[in-house]
């Protein structure tokens, strides 16, 4: 069975109900797998920024530990005359205040952002060092305090980087949100880290006004950074502000990052004199440029994060919008084809309803029922195909009427003929007086054809004498099968007539007889034919039938196989070759039985065969009885096995016992 078949088959082996359920299940399927795979891309999409906007949430707690750390390591360097306040102990306290306030808000942000952003390890080690600075700083030099801040500062740009890694901040997917990422994230932390440094050197350096070589390479190294950092952070920006599609970044961002630049560029200036050997080292003006960069740092920060947020909330709205528009769509569509396929189906099984109880009515005989649907499918065509055979069936139906009538006259004119032809054989047969003059023999018969005319042969005749016993079976039955029958019969009753003796000579007659006639009728009928001469108990068998059985008086029994006395009649033009003669003696009380196939090829119910070892056995149980006692025992048998069953052949059965 090929692909094509394989589906028509399945199709054509499901109700209409079933078909529906299962393309409606497997319509359902990819539609519910690329809904799925959708959804879960727009969700993975608002995920993504949400956990964006968790790293700016937590960078915004790092930033202010950005501004007051460095600020607290100032203050081990005080210089009255560069900066009064640092020398202020009030100021200290309040420093220290600070930023153990803010570290407490890191650690509530940590607790609700930790496991997400991964940085609880990072940030425990920070505080921790806090705190051991805290218990401890009273007792340190110099030296282990600038170690302290460098290595503060070092763990919270390596927290910065692990919070920008894992909250896919580093990862982000447009021009304008990546460049605000990159000034919050790497930019401006690096610019404030330089910054503090040149601040620091400033604070730690007296009030000399010249510097030593190493002094003066260390400041230009690091104008040199601060203005080349700058710069990308213009140029970045810049590509962020033409990348903008919600138009916010240049009305937010653009003066203060204006200003900030301006204000680097400022103190480049100043640091880049130093290249000249012969130029003043001001670090009173080195000190309040980098206090006043810092500041503008910080603010453009705070500025770029909040535009940040605010683009990475429009991105997570538009997903969701995306969303929703998405789902609406789909299940409005979705309603509208349940609806067509509820509709489709339903006008389907109308028309199924319709067209089953139209065939109905013209089952119970209304052939002029129509229908009448207003479709235009293929199921309209398959309405008006039912409504055309409907027409077709009415005139058939009238066809069929006159028909009818005619065969009912055939039919009758028919039986009428079997009738006549029936009544012909029966007058034929032997009647229980001529049986009854036989000399030496007790004879019984039967016959009973399968249909009205049957083409079973028995008969048995006298003349001058001479005893003929006959019995034959003519292909099939009906009329074709009684004619030719009782052909046989007349030409074996012509043949004893005019005292034929010889069995070649008398079968080889009725053959050609019977087979002119047979071509003549145009039939391709023939028959088996057996004859028996008797006299004084001697039987002379000859011609080709069933076996002949015999019952000798002490109960043994002999069959006796014809197939090599004859030929079947009518089958050739001569059959002279093939007659045999066969002499069985009788002895009183021995029984012959002869019958035709339709005895042993009785079947039942169940299409079991009667046998001949099952008529043997009856003709055994009852031999000692007369023959016609015999003959009642083997069809009351007979009757018994076939039942209920049909009878497909013609029963003929002949008994005869000597005296």
């Amino acid at each position: 069975m090929n692909r094509k078949s394989l589906g028509i088959h399945l199709m054509n082996r499901l109700s209409y109900p079933q078909k529906f359920t299962l393309i409606g299940f497997l319509f359902a399927i990819p539609l519910t797998l690329v809904m799925y795979l959708l959804i879960s891309e727009i969700n993975s999409r608002v995920d993504f920024a949400q956990k964006e906007i968790y790293g700016n949430e937590y960078l915004r707690r790092l930033r202010q530990l950005r501004e007051y750390i460095p600020k607290l390591q100032l203050l081990n360097y005080p210089n009255q005359r560069l900066n009064p306040s640092l020398s202020n102990s009030e100021f200290r306290t309040d420093l220290k205040a600070k930023i153990d306030h803010k570290f407490q808000a890191i650690a509530n942000t940590d607790s609700q952002l930790g496991n997400t952003l991964i940085s609880s390890k990072n940030f425990n080690n920070i505080y921790q060092d806090w705190h051991n600075f805290k218990l401890r700083h009273s007792h340190w030099s110099l030296e282990t305090y600038d170690f302290f801040y460098q290595r503060l500062a070092t763990d919270i740009d390596r927290l910065s980087a692990r919070v920008g890694d894992t909250s896919n901040l580093i990862l982000d997917p447009d021009l304008d949100t990546y460049y605000l990422m990159d000034a919050t994230l790497l930019k401006l932390p690096e610019i404030q880290k330089i910054l503090s440094e040149i601040r620091l050197i400033s604070q730690i350096k007296n009030l000399r006004s010249d510097a030593t070589p190493e002094e003066r390479a260390k400041l230009i190294t690091l104008a040199g950074k601060l203005r080349e950092i700058n710069q990308d952070l213009a140029i970045n920006m810049e590509v962020g502000f033409s990348n903008n599609p919600h138009g916010n970044l240049i009305p937010k961002l653009r003066e203060y990052l204006t200003n900030f630049n301006s204000v680097v560029e400022q103190l480049t200036e100043q640091l880049d004199k130093l290249i000249k050997p012969t130029a003043l080292v001001e670090y009173s003006a080195y000190l309040d440029g980098s206090d006043r960069v810092l500041n503008y740092s910080f603010e453009l920060w705070d500025k770029t994060i909040k535009e940040l947020d605010f683009l990475l909330q429009k991105r997570i709205d538009s997903f969701v919008a995306k969303k929703r528009i998405i789902s609406i769509v789909v299940l409005i569509t979705l309603a509208i084809v349940i609806y067509l396929f509820v509709s489709f189906y339903r006008s389907v099984m109308q028309t199924v309803f319709v067209l089953d109880e139209a065939a109905k009515k013209m089952a119970s005989g209304n052939l002029d029922h129509k229908i009448i649907l207003d479709n235009r499918d293929e199921l309209g065509q398959v309405v008006g195909a039912f409504n055309k055979i409907a027409d077709a069936l009415v005139g058939a139906n009238q066809e069929i009427t006159v028909l009818n009538d005619r065969l009912k006259a055939e039919n009758m004119r028919m039986s009428a003929e079997l009738d006549v032809t029936r009544k012909i054989q029966q007058m034929l047969l032997p009647k229980d007086l001529e049986l009854n003059e036989v000399v030496g023999l007790d004879i019984a018969g039967f016959m009973e054809a399968a249909e009205e005319v049957g083409g079973d042969y028995y008969d048995v005749l006298q003349h001058k004498g001479r005893v003929k016993i006959g019995i034959g079976d003519v292909t099939g039955h009906g009329l074709e099968s009684g004619v030719l029958m009782i052909m046989v019969q007349t030409a074996v009753r012509t043949l004893l007539a005019y005292n034929e003796p010889d069995p070649v000579r008398f079968l080889s007659a009725i053959n050609s007889v019977i087979y002119d006639n047979v071509k003549r009728m145009k039939c391709d009928k023939n028959a088996s034919l057996a004859l028996l001469d008797y006299e004084e108990g001697m039987l002379k068998l000859s011609g080709q039938h069933e076996e002949m059985i015999v019952v000798r008086c002490n109960g043994c029994v002999e069959r006796f196989d014809t197939i090599d006395l004859g030929f079947p009649i009518g089958l050739d033009v001569d059959i002279a070759e093939f007659v045999a003669e066969k002499i069985v003696h009788l002895h009183s009380g021995d029984v012959v039985v002869l019958y035709t196939d339709g005895i042993t090829e009785a079947k039942n119910m169940d299409k079991l065969l009667y046998g001949l070892d099952r008529l043997i056995e009856v003709i055994k149980i009852h031999w000692q009885r007369s023959a016609a006692e015999i003959r009642h025992a083997v069809i009351k048998d007979v009757r018994s096995h076939i039942g209920e069953q049909k009878v497909f052949d013609d029963i003929t059965l002949l008994v005869l016992k000597q005296k």
